[in-house]
């Protein structure tokens, strides 16, 4: 790693974190704690349709909280969706957020809460240099009901612009973050198992990217290595046994972890190429960048061997007499083998065409997450990964017949 010596690097976690099984039972409590007399329950309808919403409303109304209910979030959430949910916040009169769901629901909620103290539109406060977020956001409480973006505690939203065909980066200030992430669990063990995956793979990203980033630093390296050790021993099982209670809560360990390991900095190509390729094709996040994680480290793993060597044992690999190069390669291995152990979709299925490549690199090469990657990386760079994650993908599909 290229250490910067005129840069004094800084931590902030502006976020309880209370997790347990049956976490959600104490939701109310934190809600009165926060002094939050009408929250908006910021969440989606498939949430709605499957029970776990009426649990969450259950313990607010039991514990006399005067809640009211905001269903609307998409995957991606848009422009639109989050000035909406502001204008209903005013005129619910509500003080307060619940984020509840998967990651869009939480980005929704912080997002909201954005624009709720500082007026405007969302796209006023794309992340720039200076920060346009000036003030701290209304009290939210984040309940993650997804083990992947770990957005319960990171100082990040990513909203998508429909007319730039792009998706942009609010936050990275701790004026963002929400202020008690309350991890239960139990809300996850009826996930699908490719939600289980695709999720899970979105937090190993974050580990990956976070731990080879050009910002790394002790704290989120440190959090960044547990994260990997979870998700190497624990995410296979979560997708083969839904309701393995201790795969489950390691999996949502291994989310939290995650996040927390950005901080307030970027990630790498890998995010670089899955947010603003989902710009592009409205299709969910976590299976790509999944499918581009593999192809990324193949890419990366010359600029930081030592840490890719560190990654492999992480991930369980055996690295025992082999030399640094051999041990950073096996970390590369490990990856491709977990993405097709859990059936992640190709790019191909995803929707994308080799014919997109020029327009996909030019996008990501542009995105701000670039110059996090430990390895240079231009616009030739990205056509390259994209040519090779395309590549993988032919190979996969002839090897299973299709």
């Amino acid at each position: 790693m290229i250490l910067d010596t005129h840069t004094v690097r800084a931590y902030t976690l502006p976020t309880t974190i209370k997790h347990g099984l049956g976490a959600l039972k104490h939701l109310a409590d934190e809600v009165k704690a926060l002094g939050i007399q009408r929250p908006l329950l910021v969440t989606d309808k498939g949430l709605v349709q499957a029970g776990l919403v009426d649990e969450a409303l259950s313990v607010l109304r039991k514990g006399g909280v005067d809640v009211v209910v905001f269903d609307k979030v998409m995957p991606n959430p848009s422009i639109a969706l989050v000035d909406e949910g502001v204008a209903f916040y005013r005129e619910a009169g509500c003080d307060g957020l619940i984020g509840f769901g998967g990651g869009s629901s939480l980005d929704t909620a912080k997002a909201i809460g954005v624009v709720a103290v500082h007026g405007g539109s969302i796209r006023d406060y794309e992340w720039a240099d200076p920060n346009p977020i000036t003030k701290r956001i209304p009290p939210l409480i984040a309940v993650p009901t997804t083990a992947g973006t770990g957005s319960e505690v990171t100082l990040w939203a990513v909203i998508t612009d429909p007319d730039r065909k792009v998706k942009f980066n609010v936050g990275g200030t701790s004026l963002i973050g929400a202020h008690v992430a309350l991890i239960d669990p139990l809300l996850t063990l009826d996930l699908p198992a490719a939600i289980t995956a695709a999720t899970g793979m979105d937090a190993l990203a974050h580990a990956i990217e976070c731990y080879t980033m050009a910002y790394a630093q002790a704290f989120t390296d440190a959090v960044a290595l547990l994260a990997m050790e979870y998700i190497g021993q624990y995410l296979r099982i979560a997708y083969a046994q839904g309701h393995n209670v201790e795969a489950r809560y390691k999996m949502c360990m291994a989310a939290m972890l995650g996040g927390l390991a950005y901080g307030t900095e970027s990630a790498g190509a890998a995010h670089a190429m899955s947010q603003t390729a989902g710009g592009v094709r409205d299709v969910p996040h976590g299976a790509l960048t999944a499918r581009l994680l593999g192809p990324v480290m193949e890419y990366n793993y010359m600029a930081e061997p030592q840490r890719f060597a560190r990654i492999a044992q992480a991930l369980g690999e055996d690295i025992r007499g082999l030399s640094v190069w051999q041990a950073a390669e096996k970390a590369v291995e490990a990856v491709y083998r977990l993405t097709e152990d859990l059936e992640i979709p190709t790019l191909q299925e995803l929707g994308f065409r080799e014919e997109d490549i020029p327009l996909l690199a030019e996008l990501a090469v542009k995105d701000p997450q670039t110059i996090g990657n430990p390895r240079d990386v231009d616009y030739d760079g990205y056509v390259r990964i994209y040519r090779r994650a395309f590549e993988v993908g032919r190979r996969q599909q002839g090897k299973d017949g299709s």
